[in-house]
């Protein structure tokens, strides 16, 4: 059997439906907002997804049947990636909006840099796992997918790994006004922060949302990395639904909620930050169109 368990039915709906409320409102929320990046990249999560727990609903019904198996590695394996490249963009964004002085690359060469990186994560771990899908499901040894797939997992933690580093080492300068180079001079001081940069509300919460979801993504990652194929196509995580539901689909669930909730559009607004707030539009933190970028 492949999956060394039956796949429980009615767990498999909940997910299709979980995934399918959040990708219906992310759609929603890029369309209104015209941030037409988000469909490639979250919303594409979300159909991963949908698709991954719709082929173990399908396994929950004929569990020897080889396809829809080799259809849910695949899938939720590379759920997660695209979702991924859009919280480097939205880092990027928030690098604009709170001082690039601070940040060690540019917002443009850090989206390039580790969205590339992700590309070529995701490229591999198909590869990976489209070979280890058929190999098991036909009986044979999956060995080589795996350790394909296992690579490109672990150059998407190693870049998990440098993200979160970088972004830790911006927010430390942020917070003591440590820059690293001359700030930009067409935005006069505030009140805000000692750098003069524009802090909100809005702006905090978008951090902390985006803390959120990375930490979702990189334990998810982790345990993708040395619970699941690092001990072999038969790892706990991959015999153990429980594992799997809570620490693979769960984890991913939750991480798209919390970017519905904190959401750029709203947040950060549809320019993201590309566009400096003048003063007079950073002098108010109470969630009025003052904090607003321009539409």
């Amino acid at each position: 059997m492949p999956y060394h368990y039956i796949p429980t039915e009615w767990v498999a709906i909940l997910f299709i439906v979980l995934y399918s409320i959040t990708t219906i409102l992310h759609i929603g929320q890029a369309t209104f907002y015209r941030m037409w990046w988000l469909l490639p990249t979250v919303c594409l999560c979300g159909l991963l997804e949908i698709i991954g727990w719709s082929a173990r609903l399908w396994s929950s019904f004929s569990p020897f049947f080889s396809t829809p198996f080799e259809i849910q590695i695949t899938a939720t394996i590379l759920g997660p990636t695209p979702f991924l490249a859009a919280n480097f963009v939205i880092f990027g964004a928030l690098i604009r909006r709170l001082g690039t002085q601070y940040s060690r690359l540019s917002p443009r060469m850090y989206t390039i840099l580790f969205c590339t990186c992700d590309v070529i994560s995701l490229i591999v771990q198909a590869i990976g796992g489209g070979k280890a899908a058929v190999a098991s499901g036909n009986g044979l040894n999956p060995a080589l997918g795996g350790h394909i797939m296992l690579g490109g997992i672990s150059f998407q933690l190693l870049t998990i790994t440098l993200y979160a580093m970088c972004a830790t080492e911006f927010y430390v300068r942020y917070a003591a006004d440590w820059p690293l180079r001359k700030g930009p001079t067409d935005v006069e001081p505030t009140n805000t922060t000692p750098g003069g940069e524009v802090l909100t509300k809005r702006t905090t919460l978008m951090t902390a949302g985006l803390i959120f979801s990375t930490t979702l993504l990189f334990i998810r990652q982790v345990l993708r990395k040395y619970s699941n194929l690092s001990d072999g196509w038969a790892g706990r995580i991959i015999k153990t639904q429980r594992l799997f539901n809570w620490l693979d689909g769960g984890m991913i669930t939750l991480a798209m909620y919390s970017a519905n909730a904190a959401h750029p559009g709203r947040l950060l607004g549809r320019r993201m930050g590309l566009d400096r707030i003048a003063p007079t539009a950073a002098s108010s933190d109470t969630g009025s169109e003052k904090e607003r970028l321009p539409a």
